[in-house]
């Protein structure tokens, strides 16, 4: 006769057999299966990684430390003697002005122009798809299709910008050869190529924005001002933190504009420390004293990200 265990005893052969720990060669055999499959799908991405982007930042680190010239099979350890050279060099202040310029002037106008732009494509107007497109297609050209363009605009001569100027009986200053137009007009078709993607950005996270909270606005009599300011705007924080860093690491690494327009003049000023890396490198064949100016644009863009992450985020609401 079969005897029936007790309901308290089944209960426990259950708990038992619940609790009971997988086996050691079977969570091997787990743990093997999903390294496996990490080597496989991110293997190739962090592999692009190392070779493409860590191992020449190494080099140029590396390269910096030598007094050699592009193409000579003879280089010289020298230390940090590039470093020094090139913040005792007299050129060095007018670049860094020139730098801090641009970045600060392209950044915020971008971001303010780009706002602007994208209210206003929000807006339900006719033909708005084909607005948008218009305005986002000079972000795709090339940068130096986009500046040969803009030399004929600027022409004090013929240029477009000129006839325009002589209608309204204003002079067309001489933009190519004079020391503080040949900067403002790199600035001025900078934010004319890339408002768009500042625009299209933003354009995204105002159609994010819940429409009952400005019709909440609407009702306590807020008017469409106070409603932007005191409630869309700041919903559009994480936005704003991540075109803040995008646009200025775009900007401090700018070289197409300049090298089309300008060619880093008149008498250097508009010499960014990018471009300065182009001429002392390809130039003037100093791969060494280059390297050192991209590794101190490196680091400035690391210092300024990490502020960036540090304190502005701080301000930053994600909800």
């Amino acid at each position: 006769m079969t005897r029936v265990a007790p309901a308290p005893a089944l209960a426990a052969q259950s708990a038992t057999a619940v609790a009971r720990p997988v086996p050691q060669n079977r969570r091997s055999r787990v743990r093997l299966r999903n390294i496996i499959a990490f080597a496989l799908l991110a293997g190739p991405n962090i592999a692009i990684l190392l070779i493409f982007t860590y191992r020449p930042l190494l080099l140029s680190f590396y390269y910096s430390m030598l007094q050699w010239n592009l193409g000579s099979s003879v280089a010289r350890f020298i230390g940090f003697g590039n470093y020094v050279e090139w913040l005792g060099d007299p050129r060095t202040p007018t670049v860094v002005t020139t730098t801090a310029v641009f970045g600060l002037t392209t950044v915020g106008g971008g971001l303010v122009l780009g706002l602007l732009l994208a209210l206003l494509l929000n807006q339900k107007l006719m033909g708005r798809g084909v607005a948008r497109t218009v305005a986002f297609a000079p972000y795709v050209l090339s940068g130096i299709a986009v500046g040969m363009l803009w030399l004929y605009i600027f022409n004090p001569r013929y240029g477009l910008l000129s006839v325009f100027l002589d209608w309204i009986g204003v002079t067309s200053p001489e933009w190519y050869s004079t020391t503080p137009w040949a900067l403002v007009m790199i600035i001025i078709v900078y934010l004319w190529k890339n408002m768009g993607y500042v625009a299209l950005i933003y354009l995204a996270g105002l159609q994010a924005v819940p429409q009952d909270l400005r019709d909440a606005a609407a009702i306590d009599g807020a008017s469409r001002f106070r409603t932007f300011w005191s409630v869309v705007f700041p919903l559009l924080g994480p936005v704003t933190f991540f075109l803040l860093i995008t646009t200025m690491l775009s900007s401090l690494q700018s070289f197409d504009l300049i090298r089309a327009m300008t060619d880093g003049g008149p008498l250097g000023s508009t010499t960014t420390l990018m471009y300065q890396i182009y001429v002392e490198g390809f130039q003037t064949g100093r791969a060494g004293y280059a390297s050192a100016a991209a590794t101190i644009l490196f680091i400035v863009l690391l210092v300024i990200t990490a502020i960036q992450l540090k304190f502005v985020e701080r301000k930053v609401h994600y909800s």
